[in-house]
């Protein structure tokens, strides 16, 4: 059978799809001692899920700098607290990595907001969005990606929510560690898709108009 995806995912599909969250452990890291140990854990994994959170600002030529670095397997997510911890060098040693798989999505304007708070080289990331595009996908969002893959919504509440407060809410830190678990999740899709060929894709014109391109 062949997967439906689109080129272009219509917005207003999206509210009434089932949500998609992460099931498994969440740890919040608070200290450079704790960031050790969870980097330890890491380095053991083939595959990560990363993403940033920067607390939001509502004045003009303000702006935070970056507060939360989440790291996750299939099932456990590490929130690491930089407002708390900083970059740490266990932290430039994952992100230097060059073994481990890491995944995350426009990762480009994470790695310049970590700059901000360290220098270091990057390791061996990829971009979600460059292999979605090989399979024609152009609406690149998390939230597009999910649905149009997997007919589920991730949802965005949590996104402006002050993510330098004293304690992350439960509905922050299930937000954080669905948005780096679901880098994995759609990044293996992707790489089924494509090796398989199981899949047509619908392009959505500008006209309203559909052209169905398969594949297998």
């Amino acid at each position: 059978m062949l997967k439906t995806i689109y080129n272009k995912f219509n917005k207003s599909l999206i509210p009434p799809l089932p949500v998609a969250q992460f099931e498994g452990r969440i740890v919040v890291i608070l200290t450079a001692g704790e960031t050790e140990k969870a980097v330890r854990y890491l380095m053991t994994q083939p595959i990560l899920g990363f993403d940033t959170e920067t607390r939001p600002s509502f004045r003009k030529g303000l702006q935070h700098k970056v507060s939360l670095l989440q790291v996750s397997t299939h099932d456990i997510c590490f929130l690491f607290r930089l407002n708390h911890t900083g970059l740490t060098p266990a932290l430039i040693r994952l992100l230097e990595d060059e073994t481990i798989v890491k995944i995350g999505l426009s990762w480009h304007d994470d790695i310049n907001s970590l700059r901000k708070l360290g220098t270091f080289k990057i390791g061996h990331f990829i971009d979600i969005q460059d292999h979605a595009r090989d399979l024609g996908i152009e609406d690149l969002s998390l939230q597009k990606l999910y649905a149009n893959l997997f007919g589920q919504k991730i949802s965005k509440r949590q996104q402006l929510s002050n993510w330098e407060a004293d304690i992350l809410s439960d509905k922050q830190k299930l937000y954080a560690a669905t948005d780096a678990w679901a880098c994995i999740m759609i990044y293996e899709e992707i790489i089924n898709l494509k090796e398989s060929k199981k899949y047509r894709l619908i392009i959505e014109k500008d006209n309203n108009e559909k052209d169905i391109s398969k594949k297998g």
